[in-house]
């Protein structure tokens, strides 16, 4: 079993005196009480960022994903089995797959604990991502089913990674508070949850119990508080943030798009890259930075109007209506307009890395791979933020290349 979480490494420059004393203590394995708290701290998130920096193919954690095909799954097994290796992350689902995606498949039905301890010994699993849910407009349409899945699968996942001693992570959401949490300011951590949908209730279930798991059995339960996740590689998939995703998507057939929330609706968003990379930062920090067990983060938030004027960048004739009431709506009425994030900033140095202008970048930069050519998109700035985002690209695979010569 993969034990070894991180490598304890330390590559720094112009050291004070007494980070070198730090430095030279840690290594030789003796605590140093006169050490001050900012030398602490500094070294803590010294020590984070290296931990999770690099892991080889050999030494990677052997993952189980649930619900893979999912909007969030398939990223996850791309980016994990390029961290640590296509054998060791394993998609898991109820449909099985026309074609196997690089890397190991096995068929899971959450509602079958023993269908997820078969995967769990059958590969040697480390870590469980569960991400087997029905999403919030879904779940108002077959409660049941919801209470089935959202609830009676995660404690299946739950008991299974208690008895093997797994790595466990269960995502949250913005659904999971309601009205009487406070909206007008960035929603704290803490503060009352009475969420009025069954995808809400099922995420505070979840928090709450992976809460007690820990507590009680020493379960290395792990969550996040997601916003609304966009992305262009997956369809809609019920969500009431989903207009987020699918208004580029008409913007580049059609330019013009009709939305189901008013245009002064504000949501706390995310680009897909930045929540998947949160979610593998939480994973891999080491567990005595964590001073809770569920973690809001947060990168933008906007209404329809907003991104729709950002939009307007790249299709100027972009035209934005609006339909009557929709049931979302009500939904959407419920939930935060922003989510305080500090302690994730503080214990693991989260940092977001997409605000509105490189989401809109990313999203018209990936749609010009998938889409046929847009008579709408201005094709010059359109080929400006391809030439950008190869750029970042380019950093960001020369900072792996770096990570992976410490890591070796």
């Amino acid at each position: 079993m993969w034990n070894n979480l991180a490598k304890f490494r330390f590559v720094a420059t112009k050291l004070s005196t007494t980070n070198r004393h730090f430095v030279r203590t840690i290594q030789n394995g003796v605590q140093n009480e006169s050490i001050n708290v900012k030398t602490n701290e500094s070294n803590r998130k010294s020590q984070i960022r290296h931990n999770s920096s690099f892991y080889s193919n050999n030494d990677g954690p052997r993952v189980l994903i649930t619900g893979s095909f999912g909007q969030l799954g398939i990223g996850l097994a791309n980016m994990m089995r390029q961290r640590y290796g296509n054998d060791n992350v394993i998609m898991s689902d109820i449909v099985k797959p026309t074609r196997l995606n690089n890397g190991p498949f096995a068929y899971v039905d959450v509602l079958d604990a023993q269908s997820i301890q078969s995967a769990v010994v059958q590969h040697s699993v480390d870590w469980i991502v569960h991400f087997s849910a029905l999403l919030s407009s879904v779940g108002e349409k077959n409660v049941p089913r919801a209470i089935q899945v959202n609830i009676g699968g995660l404690h299946n996942v739950l008991e299974v990674a208690q008895r093997f001693k797994l790595r466990i992570f269960v995502p949250s959401t913005i659904g999971a508070f309601g009205p009487e949490s406070p909206r007008h300011i960035a929603t704290p951590d803490l503060c009352v949850q009475r969420p009025k949908t069954i995808y809400g209730v099922s995420k505070v279930h979840a928090e709450l119990l992976g809460e007690y798991y820990h507590h009680k059995h020493g379960l290395d339960f792990r969550s996040l508080r997601f916003p609304g996740i966009i992305s262009a590689d997956t369809q809609p998939g019920g969500g009431t943030t989903d207009y987020a995703v699918d208004i580029f998507h008409k913007a580049w057939q059609n330019g013009q798009y009709e939305c189901y929330l008013r245009p002064d609706t504000r949501l706390p968003m995310m680009y897909i890259d930045d929540s998947l990379r949160s979610l593998i930062e939480l994973m891999e920090a080491p567990e005595r930075c964590l001073t809770q067990r569920t973690y809001n983060i947060h990168a933008m938030d906007f209404t329809p109007t907003e991104l729709a004027s950002a939009i307007q960048k790249y299709v100027p004739s972009m035209k934005l209506s609006f339909t009557g009431h929709d049931s979302r709506q009500d939904i959407a009425d419920t939930w935060p307009f922003a989510l305080n994030d500090t302690s994730a900033r503080q214990d693991w140095n989260w940092n977001h890395h997409f605000d509105l202008d490189r989401l809109c970048r990313a999203m018209f930069v990936k749609l010009s791979q998938l889409e046929p050519t847009s008579t709408h998109v201005n094709q010059e700035i359109l080929m400006e933020a391809i030439q950008m985002e190869q750029m970042e690209q380019n950093k960001y695979d020369s900072l792996n290349d770096d990570r992976s010569i410490l890591a070796n």
